[in-house]
């Protein structure tokens, strides 16, 4: 969102665990699915969206691209968190060009930085519907500092970053691809990852409510660490269903449904002020996606609460992609994890 480019471009989500690829080409319309891969990261290489070990995440992301013999070095990423800032705001209507001249004085009401030291991005979404004389429009801001930390990681490896996105917004981009807008329909998209949830209201191509929660899937595996007294790469093992001696399956159960419970009612908090903030405004589907959708019961618990339809979101649904090179069974199992990903690998000319 904050650059744009014409050219090929991979898209490249670095999460707080892991760091996931996406390589499509476009024929007659559709997508086909070209590489994708996914490479772990050390424990706090990245800590509440900041990059602590760069050297850790720049050979996550030189291996993943090695690795899958990429040519192109042409990137797409995203960021999301505190330092990154969306605002739904109504103005005077104006046109793109007229917009793009006043941004800077514009953006200084609504965004709590200094407007010098921030990424400035805007999408003009229409006239309100009560006074044509005005235009709703997202606004997006991030601090030059944060973006420049992804930045430099990636041209060390000899990358270069064209387009710089937000993680909700690249969400957004990989569900109109995959299963499109109905009309007046209002639809919760919400990224359920190890450090943070990132949630996106829709209605149609307007984005009427987004907000981040720092709480994650991370949680899981703390919460293992500290009850059974486990260094960090056992709580993961046991996270993951292994079995580690002196650790009841029955106790990592009820944490695994505890923990469940409490990422469900974050969401829920989150769309229960989207409601009572928004008239008469509900949503009448949720799509989860990001690794912890893959928990077993969050769905259900999610449904139970908000009382909607919840989906796991599979980016690849309707991508081509060669049976020979792609286990079908596998695409499906590992969709959640490459959403944003999708998204930014869909990113092209005059996007936004």
């Amino acid at each position: 969102m904050l650059f744009k480019t014409k050219k090929d471009i991979i898209g490249i989500d670095v999460g707080s665990s892991s760091v996931k690829l996406v390589q499509l080409k476009e024929v007659k319309g559709a997508y086909h699915l070209v590489n994708i891969g996914m490479a772990s990261l050390p424990p706090e290489a990245i800590v509440d969206n900041t990059i602590m070990d760069s050297h850790a995440v720049g050979e996550a992301i030189r291996n993943l691209v090695e690795s899958h013999h990429i040519k192109t070095k042409n990137v797409a990423t995203s960021i999301s968190g505190h330092s990154v800032i969306i605002r739904k705001i109504q103005l005077p209507i104006m046109t793109e060009e007229e917009m793009e001249a006043s941004i800077q004085w514009e953006a200084e009401q609504y965004i709590p930085f200094d407007i010098a030291e921030v990424n400035l991005d805007f999408q003009i979404l229409g006239p309100d519907e009560k006074d044509p004389s005005q235009m709703h429009v997202i606004l997006a801001a991030a601090k030059n500092d944060f973006v420049n930390e992804y930045v430099t990681v990636f041209k060390e490896v000899g990358l270069n970053p064209l387009v710089m996105d937000i993680d909700c917004f690249a969400m957004e981009n990989a569900f109109e691809a995959t299963y499109g807008f109905e009309e007046g329909e209002i639809v919760a998209l919400v990224n359920l990852g190890a450090s943070a949830i990132n949630v996106n209201v829709l209605r149609g191509r307007e984005s009427l409510f987004n907000r981040d929660i720092q709480a994650g899937g991370q949680a899981f595996s703390d919460e293992i660490q500290k009850r059974f007294g486990l260094n960090y790469e056992d709580a993961e093992k046991v996270r993951l269903g292994a079995e580690v001696e002196d650790v009841d399956p029955a106790v990592v159960a009820e944490i695994i449904t505890e923990v469940a419970e409490s990422l469900a009612q974050e969401v829920q908090r989150s769309l229960d002020f989207f409601s009572a903030t928004s008239a008469d405004e509900k949503v009448q589907k949720l799509f989860i996606t990001g690794g912890v959708s893959k928990t077993a019961q969050i769905r259900d618990l999610i449904e139970e609460r908000m009382g909607v339809p919840v989906e796991v979101f599979d980016p690849f649904r309707h991508m081509v992609a060669n049976e020979k090179d792609f286990d079908p069974e596998y695409l499906q199992a590992v969709g959640p994890f490459f959403t944003v990903a999708s998204g930014l690998a869909m990113r092209r000319l005059g996007d936004k």
